[in-house]
């Protein structure tokens, strides 16, 4: 019984699409239809090795054009489809991703970036040549055969069919040549053979497709016109590009193969060739995407190699390969010395696997490096998307890797307003400066504003921008380098003024010990008030004292953590507002008691906080201007 489906709306936008020709590189079609046949052979297979009841097969892709009927036939003997899964596979596109497809073409508005693959909808790039799509299937899992049939507009058919052996068969029936397109030239030999080639040369399944052969002359029939005949003919190399030697293989190989095994309209910013024989042997080619792929920093987006053994696909995402803080890279890795039938409790203790992920991570870190020592542009712009990772991998684990990543962390310089490492910060060292000096912020501009910079400006000394919610934690990890400790222009001692200007401040407060508590009790919430050691031009200042910053409170926050920096109110000794204020505290204590607050508020801003009760703020200001 023929049963006729509905296109939703969202997938008759994306076929709209597709028919109307909104790419310019529609021979993509072929490379992504033979990319699911392989998918389609490799489940099967895997299925076999758990399951007796499914059988295996002399495994293959066949590719045939017919010329007089305008077909093509993409042909394979992999798992096939039940009648539910053609509808959910073929007939409702938005489980395929086809909603961020939709969304990503908008935004890129252009019809020559090719995008298919990477949202999961490959299948319907078939419309951009045919007028009609049928697809016969068998299912390893059942004894009837389907048949599925749509013209890409309003609707689909299913029905039950007559198909002897597993697998699916997928025919196109190609649209007719206009001004614009031929359509008749993937219906010849030599097209074909130039695709498959291109594309899915590295597909370890044989792709066969018809070729014309001439057949020897007879001595007595020299001057007679040459015959020919077709022989089925295997097109790819079945070499898998990582069983290669790096030296065999071009970039467009390389590429292309990422662009189709990894679902990426981009070419990778690097990609990393790993050779390994002796008591372990594995093979692993990682790739180093140039932009976050669409659903990186979406919950469902996984992290994990694909996993191969003695070149049979094992496990799509293998988790126990890759560190956390590095799951922004794709690949594989096929060992030699792992079973067939490893599950995944397995996986989490085999020894060699531990090891092949240990030296995985060590081969990506010396890439990084060579590309920041080689590359600088390159580097920036990768630390750029993925530069909060290497952060969260120095932070973790209480700096576990810490010794790995410092020399991988590039931060914002305020004197060279460019991206330095912390070695090239120790390198503009002036002679004398004791530390490493950082400020919190979301840009130059905003540190700039920071009364404490007047200080550390004056003595030449650089500051390091940190912009991220990670870079405090980091920073607190690393304490030191190079033997040279951090310091937070926002809460540490700075150690900038001299020995006696220091002793000095230290006598005065103990003389104005009175007036401090004063301001301390006048201010709810201090956890102290000082002199400061820091300020040169302005009145006063907020800091903290403990582990725990301004920063790392707000962070602490967004996480529901109820923490709370403890806080400190800075006054200059040497401004004119602290003789203002003092003279206020002996003779006017209610007086004193707000423009207290209002300094204390304005620092608090400075530093970008709201104060405690915005509205008595907003209220002492009103009055201290009508007075």
């Amino acid at each position: 019984m023929k049963e006729t489906k509905k296109f939703k709306t969202e997938t008759k936008r994306l076929l709209d699409m597709m028919i109307n020709s909104i790419y310019t590189h529609k021979e993509i079609f072929l490379r992504e239809l033979i990319s699911n046949a392989s998918d389609a052979i490799d489940k099967r297979h895997y299925l076999s090795l758990t399951n007796t009841n499914i059988p295996t097969a002399e495994y293959q892709i066949l590719v045939e054009a017919d010329k007089e009927n305008r077909t093509i036939t993409i042909t394979d003997n992999g798992v096939g489809m039940t009648a539910d899964e053609l509808k959910d596979h073929l007939g409702t596109i938005a489980k395929s991703g086809s909603k961020e497809f939709l969304e990503a073409v908008e935004k890129e508005n252009t019809p020559d970036v090719d995008i298919i693959g990477q949202f999961g909808v490959g299948f319907y790039s078939a419309f951009m040549v045919a007028n009609k799509v049928t697809v016969l299937t068998k299912s390893v899992n059942e004894n009837v055969a389907h048949l599925f049939e749509s013209e890409g507009l309003e609707s689909y058919t299913i029905e039950d069919a007559e198909k002897d052996d597993f697998g699916t068969k997928i025919t196109l029936y190609l649209r007719e040549n206009t001004e614009d397109e031929d359509y008749s030239k993937y219906l010849e030999e030599y097209e074909l053979r130039d695709l498959i080639k291109k594309y899915s040369d590295y597909v370890r399944y044989p792709i066969k497709t018809w070729v014309t052969k001439y057949d020897p002359k007879d001595d007595d029939d020299k001057d007679s016109e040459p015959k020919t005949h077709l022989e089925l003919e295997t097109v790819n190399s079945m070499l898998p590009i990582w069983k290669k030697n790096k030296s065999e293989v071009t970039d467009e190989e390389l590429n292309n193969f990422y662009k189709n095994k990894f679902m990426d309209y981009q070419d990778p910013l690097t990609s990393i060739f790993v050779n390994v024989e002796g008591m372990l042997t594995y093979n692993a080619l990682l790739f180093i995407p140039k932009k976050p792929l669409f659903d990186f920093y979406q919950d469902k987006n996984e992290k994990g190699l694909q996993l191969y053994t003695k070149g049979v696909f094992i496990l799509d995402k293998c988790k126990d390969l890759i560190p956390d803080y590095l799951r922004f890279v794709k690949g594989l890795v096929d060992s030699a010395d792992l079973p067939l039938n490893i599950s995944r409790e397995m996986l989490q203790e085999d020894k060699a696997i531990k090891k092949i992920a240990a030296n995985v991570e060590k081969k990506i870190l010396a890439e990084l490096s060579r590309i920041l020592k080689n590359d600088r542009e390159k580097y920036e712009s990768f630390f750029k998307d993925y530069g909060v990772n290497l952060k969260f991998g120095l932070y973790d684990n209480y700096g576990e890797k810490k010794e790995q990543l410092k020399d991988l962390i590039i931060l914002k310089s305020y004197n060279e307003d460019k991206l330095v490492t912390f070695k090239e910060y120790l390198e503009k060292m002036p002679e004398g400066q004791k530390n490493i000096y950082y400020a919190i912020g979301d840009s130059k501009e905003v540190v700039d504003r920071l009364p404490q910079m007047e200080l550390v400006k004056s003595k030449g000394y650089d500051v390091l921008i940190l912009s991220d919610d990670v870079d405090e934690f980091m920073i607190q990890v690393l304490k030191d380098y190079e033997g040279k400790e951090f310091k937070s222009i926002n809460k540490d001692d700075l150690e900038l003024i001299d020995e006696a200007e220091s002793k000095k401040i230290d006598e005065l407060k103990e003389e104005k010990k009175e007036f401090l508590n004063a301001v301390k009790e006048a201010i709810p919430g201090v956890n102290d008030v000082v002199l400061s050691k820091r300020l040169v031009d302005a009145p006063c200042c907020v800091s903290t004292t403990g582990s725990i910053s301004f920063e790392m409170e707000r962070v602490l926050k967004q996480q529901n953590r109820d923490v709370k920096a403890e806080r400190v109110f800075e006054l200059n000794p040497n401004h004119e507002m602290f003789t203002k204020l003092e003279g206020l505290y002996n003779v006017d204590k209610d007086e004193f008691n707000k423009i207290t607050n209002i300094l204390y508020a304005d620092a608090l801003l400075q530093e970008g906080i709201l104060p405690d009760n915005p509205k008595e703020f907003s209220d002492y200001i009103t009055k201290l201007i009508l007075k």
